[in-house]
């Protein structure tokens, strides 16, 4: 599976309707984030039971906002339309797999408890 576009008008939808989703920040300006570009698409296409998405800071600012990204390329992880992983930097394509490998075996249930026990605070 290829990335796919994010923006405002389709986040919501995109991160409701899937499970996992990857996030690349990035700005085409910008030298580490066309370095970091090849190595998301060939882990979309390592990883065709994900959703990787692109979003453009420059023409998705309020995306970039509500992510708090502060530098780019940002990278975001979205399971169970919670965020479970944000950072910023260029991963070398190891890096990545590992991360993928670490986000599928997080226990979700376990990250809905402790949200749920912090709004109690």
């Amino acid at each position: 599976m290829s990335t796919l576009e994010l923006t405002k008008e389709n986040f919501d939808e995109v991160v409701s309707n899937n499970d996992f989703v990857l996030i690349d920040f990035w700005a085409d300006w910008c030298p580490p984030c066309r370095m970091f570009g090849p190595i998301f698409e060939a882990a979309a296409e390592r990883h065709p039971d994900l959703v990787f998405g692109k979003v453009d800071t420059m023409a998705q600012p309020e995306l970039a906002r509500a992510f708090d990204v502060q530098s780019i390329p940002t990278l975001a992880i979205i399971r169970d339309k919670v965020a479970i992983f944000s950072q910023p930097g260029a991963l070398p394509e190891n890096a990545l797999e590992d991360l993928i490998a670490q986000s599928r075996k997080v226990d979700m249930d376990a990250v809905r408890k402790e949200i749920a026990a912090e709004r109690r605070k």
